[in-house]
């Protein structure tokens, strides 16, 4: 993938602090939030529908400010950042395939473990993130398209074109950094969580910079969102007992 971002003076002061933003302050901030929600989720009824609103809030912002990053960098095309149509798809093609079976395969056994009073691996990371009603399941959703979008734009668009553009570095460094930062904004799933997220980070990753193209890893990213967090039934009730 050929990146050939030229990013002005105001540009490049805006995408750094976005970049540090996200490096750093993000993932602490995160992580309070998640802390505080799961406090809140057992007594107030409105806690993850607010939750929600305040992160897709958030993450489109983001993309506001990556759209003003474009304007303000006319060395800086749409292409640089992913905006631009698959290629060599039939290379990814078995790669998007499995992945879809996987998806389909996911959300069987998921529903199968649940009824026999077992969950899915992985899951009391984002526990507290599960819905148990309607509207909870329809922000979930929201969510995990915004994540799809939001988070493609910006951590593998607007990251990977900055380490390229601004630090010179060559695009698999880039994509490398790029994807420390994607993992680390997720802390608050805890590290055995954060490690499957590495995972879907480098497939993700590993798209892009086949088709040179966000499409894909949207989609990708979007479906696995919305298996994690609308198709997943809830973890059983957590328990209180001694350690033996």
């Amino acid at each position: 993938m050929d990146i050939s971002a030229s990013f002005s003076t105001p540009g490049l002061l805006l995408a750094g602090a976005l970049a540090a933003y996200l490096a750093f302050a993000a993932p602490v901030l995160g992580k309070r939030q998640y802390d505080r929600l799961a406090r809140l989720r057992d007594h107030d009824p409105g806690a993850l529908v607010r939750a929600y609103r305040q992160w897709i809030a958030e993450e489109w912002a983001w993309v506001a400010v990556t759209a003003l990053v474009l304007v303000l960098s006319p060395g800086v095309g749409l292409a640089d950042l992913g905006f631009a149509m698959p290629s060599h798809f039939g290379t990814v093609a078995p790669a998007v395939a499995g992945m879809a079976g996987a998806f389909v395969i996911s959300i069987v056994t998921a529903r199968r473990l649940a009824r026999s009073g077992r969950s899915m691996p992985g899951l009391e990371g984002v526990r507290e993130l599960l819905p148990r009603t309607s509207a909870e399941r329809w922000h979930a959703l929201a969510m995990s398209v915004t994540a799809g979008v939001c988070e493609e734009i910006v951590y593998r668009g607007l990251l990977i074109a900055l380490g390229v553009g601004a630090l010179g570095l060559n695009t698999t460094v880039a994509a490398a950094l790029a994807l420390a930062v994607f993992v680390v904004g997720h802390l608050y799933q805890g590290w055995t969580s954060m490690l499957g997220v590495a995972i879907a980070g480098c497939v993700f990753t590993a798209l892009y910079l086949t088709t040179g193209s966000l499409l894909l890893p949207i989609l990708m990213h979007a479906l696995m969102d919305i298996r994690g967090l609308v198709f997943t039934p809830r973890p059983a009730p957590k328990t209180v007992g001694h350690a033996v």
